[in-house]
């Protein structure tokens, strides 16, 4: 039988302290597959959060080409190996805007440091911008971005956060003028920083806008922030951790979606499916300007079991058609969520396998974070691991692998019902 109490113990003893876990009671997991987990008691999970194992856990067919690969040559860069030159090629041919040069890194966390250094390099300027509830990272560079915890001796002279959009309480006060008052934050953010010793270089976000609530934001919202970004020759940079590789059903690419054309592009978690690789896509001369300031090189980024890894989940998303599923079972469980009536429902919302419930206590959609706080600890109790996220924390976060079915909707929606009647409202 597992005994949390002792792991937890031996954890803080070896980990250190205040190591971050989910729920109030954390779960012990021994065992996944596809969107299944299993505890120390060998009791069954719903993964309906988890966007590491993207086309689910322990697929098969990646852990047969990591084995296959580590049995045959694991080593760096700096030796010649084809694998990572094969998977460039299929990677970049997802994307158009003359993206189609990378470099492979082991985590999210790199590829958003290196991607702001290539806007450095590229400009010659130091200022960025984020949006003013997001998260990149936790490198030093990156982890000044971060909206939830300042650095320490406070955030640099050369970061500026901006108002995220917002699908009820719109920037500007009107969802038809939400796009220009972004963009016009944007404006003011990019003047701030030429008045100033460190100049702008490059805008930073995931078009998908998740860690900001994922505000339902139509094709084109970026437009008129990508002018005031292009006339001030800054850069564009795609962070699609979360939204990239088919999750959004529709498009393989967050950015593709909201009708963005980047200047870089980033990615991490489902590039592996759990093995720890990720990467930076550039158009070439981007690349060859990073390379020449900064003289990188990444001793594990693009090895050949990470190369072998990262080409498996192709693989898989285009002969198992999980986009394609994503975007079916994506649509049946956002149909389904909107049968749910309760008071505190303020909006259903996502596409593709990114979904969210929000929960306000009044008509002034005041939010409810406890409440959608013991929506998810509810859930997790019933089996089913999900979470929150938002401003206030106050909106359900519903992230299952692509390879999530209609039933396994089912039993989460109709959980998320039964959960919701029994909680006071």
């Amino acid at each position: 039988m597992s005994d949390t109490k002792a792991i937890l113990e031996r954890r803080e003893r070896l980990l250190g302290p205040n190591m971050t876990t989910f729920y109030r009671d954390p779960v012990h997991l021994v065992r996944g597959e596809g969107a299944w987990l299993w505890d120390g008691d060998g009791r069954r999970y719903l993964d309906c959060y988890n966007n590491v194992p993207h086309v689910g856990h322990c697929h098969p067919k990646v852990v047969e080409a990591i084995t296959a690969q580590a049995l045959t040559l694991n080593t760096h860069t700096r030796y010649l190996h084809e694998g990572i030159l094969d998977y460039v090629e299929r990677l970049t041919a997802t994307m158009g805007h003359g993206l189609d040069a990378m470099i492979m890194v082991c985590t999210g966390s790199e590829a958003n440091d290196i991607a702001l250094r290539m806007g450095m390099a590229v400009t010659g300027k130091t200022g960025f911008i984020g949006t003013d509830n997001t998260y990149h990272g936790n490198t030093d560079l990156v982890s000044q971005l971060s909206s939830k915890k300042k650095p320490i001796g406070g955030r640099r002279d050369q970061v500026r956060l901006v108002p995220s959009p917002d699908s009820l309480r719109p920037l500007g006060g009107s969802i038809e003028g939400q796009a220009q008052a972004f963009a016009d934050h944007v404006a003011a953010a990019i003047a701030d920083l030429e008045a100033g010793p460190h100049g702008f270089s490059s805008l930073i976000l995931d078009p998908f806008f998740a860690n900001e609530g994922f505000p339902d934001l139509p094709k084109g919202f970026l437009d008129p922030t990508a002018e005031v970004v292009r006339r001030a020759g800054g850069v564009i940079i795609a962070d699609e951790v979360q939204p990239g590789f088919g999750r959004t059903g529709r498009h393989f690419w967050g950015h593709e979606r909201i009708g963005l054309a980047p200047d870089i592009v980033t990615m991490g978690k489902p590039m592996g499916n759990g093995h720890p690789v990720a990467g930076v896509v550039a158009r070439p001369e981007v690349l060859a300007a990073f390379r020449s300031g900064f003289g990188y090189f990444n001793t594990f980024g693009g090895n050949p079991v990470s190369a072998a890894a990262a080409m498996a989940v192709m693989d898989v998303i285009e002969d198992e058609g999980l986009m394609e599923n994503a975007r079916d079972v994506g649509d049946y469980t956002l149909d389904r969520l909107g049968e749910i009536s309760h008071s505190m429902i303020a909006d259903i919302r996502g596409a593709g396998m990114f979904l969210g419930v929000e929960f306000v206590k009044d008509a002034d959609l005041t939010p409810a974070p406890e409440f959608a706080s013991d929506v998810v600890e509810a859930m997790r109790d019933r089996g089913i691991l999900l979470n929150k996220l938002g401003r206030w924390g106050n909106a359900l976060k519903i992230r299952p692998p692509l390879c999530f079915s209609k039933d396994q909707a089912d039993l989460f929606v109709d959980t998320l019902t039964d959960v919701l009647e029994g909680l006071p409202a």
